[in-house]
């Protein structure tokens, strides 16, 4: 026989809720309707400058293009700051071995 005692009775995990939709999602699933919403209101011609160029272009295009561009910026900063977090904490972890 063996001296080890007895491994611990493991009790089943608790059931997870139904996958339903999170905040975030529900959150992004609006603002993409309010944004379709408005350019489907706003269909005139627009004359737009933008540095040299000047064109005609649908609103609801320039709506389109510039929300975006605002959501790549949005993207973007958030992934430069995760990367300068993750360099933070290297550089504190490495700094503790010493």
């Amino acid at each position: 026989m063996s001296d080890q005692p007895p491994p611990p009775e493991q009790q089943p995990a608790p059931p997870r809720e139904s996958a339903g939709l999170s905040a975030a999602a529900i959150s992004f699933l609006v603002v993409a309707l309010l944004l379709l919403i408005f350019m489907l209101e706003n269909t005139k011609e627009a004359h737009v400058h933008l540095f040299l160029w000047h064109v005609n272009l649908p609103l609801w295009f320039v709506i389109f293009g510039s929300a975006l561009a605002g959501a790549v910026l949005w993207a973007g900063s958030g992934a430069l700051h995760r990367h300068r977090r993750r360099k933070a904490n290297k550089s504190q972890v490495g700094a503790g071995r010493k």
